[in-house]
């Protein structure tokens, strides 16, 4: 198993907390967005993955992408300990909140999204700030109020237990305070957040633990 990824990526800050919770230790490789003109764009990487994204995971002859797609793949290949609860209501609550940083925050944020603001949009610092926190607030209030509705108690989004939830909120809440973006509106998801970090499999996934860390 080899696992490419970069160190502030948001979607490899995912996989490497599903890693280690599933107490997997694949070879890494680290592809640096920013570095020589941004090496995801690079000939070999583009042909093992089209969207020059991160993050990667070949497990033997399988190639996977899409953070939330290799975390399902390593939930079902590796069921201990699972990152979806039991019951169809359950894994559709835990769906829905991660999909609602996966697919509708993050994206607007992310690093492409960020330099297009600068390099097309002629968008100074100031307004790209703005942006961003903007997103941030939409998408963290929106996530609080998600956290009420069918839940069923518990130190972590879902229950007692970390799951796929918890492992979207936490990189979002690292880049929310990258931003000095105000978290004092989100108790719940500020509560998951802190179970989270007292865990070792998130601990050691954090940004400033990787071998490639700036």
């Amino acid at each position: 198993m080899e696992f490419y990824d970069y160190f502030r990526s948001s979607a490899s800050f995912r996989v490497r907390i599903g890693l280690n919770l599933k107490g997997l230790a694949p070879g890494r490789h680290f592809i640096h967005l920013t570095r020589d003109g941004g090496q995801q764009f690079g000939d070999a990487f583009s042909q093992l993955n089209p969207q020059q994204l991160v993050p990667v995971l070949v497990d033997g002859d399988t190639v996977l992408t899409q953070s939330l797609a290799i975390l399902e793949y390593l939930d079902e290949t590796h069921p201990e300990p699972p990152l979806l609860p039991k019951g169809p209501a359950g894994r559709a609550r835990v769906r829905a909140l991660a999909l609602s940083i996966a697919c509708d925050l993050h994206p607007i944020n992310n690093l492409r999204v960020l330099f297009y603001l600068k390099d097309h949009m002629n968008q100074e610092e100031e307004a790209r700030t703005a942006w961003y926190r903007h997103w941030v607030g939409k998408g963290l209030a929106a996530f609080e109020a998600m956290l009420g509705h069918g839940a069923p108690g518990g130190r972590f989004c879902h229950g007692d237990t970390p799951g796929l939830a918890d492992i979207c909120l936490v990189p979002q809440i690292f880049n929310a305070k990258r931003f000095d973006c105000p978290l004092d509106g989100y108790p719940t998801a500020m509560r998951a957040f802190d179970a989270c970090m007292a865990h070792p499999a998130f601990d050691a996934a954090q940004p400033s633990k990787q071998p490639d860390a700036e």
